[in-house]
């Protein structure tokens, strides 16, 4: 697909999950809203263990859509082979194999579960230490996204976007956010910064410049936060009314098990082609004291296949 006005397009919703380490959904948590595409951006499990990616096949079964996409996570490790057999040699004095195979499966196993699913993908974030599809923050990473591409999900965040850490430090990737930037696809979701769960309609500069960031090239005062964590939990500051709206819309979007924003032509604010792209954070796991973040529904409309 190429980035002119489409001469007819298609609204399609998109159910948006990522990080949610081997949970599964309870009635009253599990999303509600049909979609025509499910996400889940990586993560899937917390250890890599195989009962957790089979818990993770429940919670997709959970799912109303008829197409499901899924990405591996840093924690998923065993679906990254090499990290799974260095993982294993490094382990001192050396484990029994047959413990492993018990516990994680042979080389490749939790790879066939998703593969015989029909879910696809490889995700890559910059990190140190032994995790799953990682790479050293400062080699870099090549993110080949064509232009004409419509809908990315990674793992991870691209630097500048929904990627403030803990400690708030951003955790995103320059690399990505380039390839993002050059790109301009309509939705980019992505998980891996639980603290950065939310979304941004971004509007992009005329002109990029040489090295695209998030410095240079967004137009902030055209670009929108549509939410984020500290615009839905009461904060000893909030006057007594912002509180209370706070309540109100956290009560909404439980109402639906899910976020949803639409930015379809006939909204208040629709996706501009080759101008805009939406970000969607879509980390499920937060804190302990609110131990799960909702999912995203997210609907835009999206070029006819010819």
């Amino acid at each position: 697909m190429d980035h002119t006005t489409p001469s007819s397009s298609v609204r399609t919703k998109f159910l948006i999950v990522s990080d949610t380490h081997g949970m599964k959904f309870g009635s009253e948590d599990k999303p509600l809203k049909v979609a025509d595409v499910a996400i889940h951006c990586g993560d899937l499990t917390e250890e890599s263990r195989l009962e957790e990616f089979r818990a993770s096949i429940r919670l997709l079964d959970d799912i109303q859509a008829p197409l499901k996409l899924v990405i591996a996570g840093n924690h998923d490790f065993t679906m990254d082979i090499p990290a799974f057999k260095k993982k294993v040699a490094d382990v001192k004095p050396p484990v029994d194999p047959e413990l492993v195979r018990k516990a994680y499966g042979d080389y490749g196993e939790a790879r066939q579960i998703f593969e015989e699913a029909k879910a696809a993908g490889i995700p890559w974030t910059p990190s140190f230490g032994d995790w799953g599809f990682r790479y050293p923050p400062d080699e870099g990473h090549e993110f080949s996204i064509a232009k004409g591409v419509e809908v990315v999900f990674t793992h991870g965040p691209p630097k500048g976007i929904m990627d403030y850490s803990d400690d708030r430090k951003r955790a995103g990737c320059p690399n990505l956010f380039s390839a993002i930037a050059r790109a301009r696809p309509q939705l980019h979701c992505f998980g891996h910064i639980h603290e950065g769960w939310g979304a941004k309609l971004v509007t992009w500069r005329d002109h990029l410049t040489e090295t695209p960031s998030h410095f240079t090239d967004i137009d902030n005062g055209k670009s929108i936060v549509l939410e984020k964590l500290t615009g839905l939990r009461p904060s000893k500051f909030d006057l007594p009314e912002i509180k209370q709206e706070k309540v109100k819309e956290v009560e909404q979007y439980w109402g639906d098990r899910c976020c949803v924003t639409s930015h379809c032509t006939g909204d208040p604010d629709p996706l501009e082609h080759d101008e805009q792209t939406l970000f969607v954070n879509a980390a499920i796991e937060g804190t302990e004291e609110r131990p799960l973040q909702l999912a995203w529904y997210v609907e835009f409309e999206l070029p006819e296949a010819s």
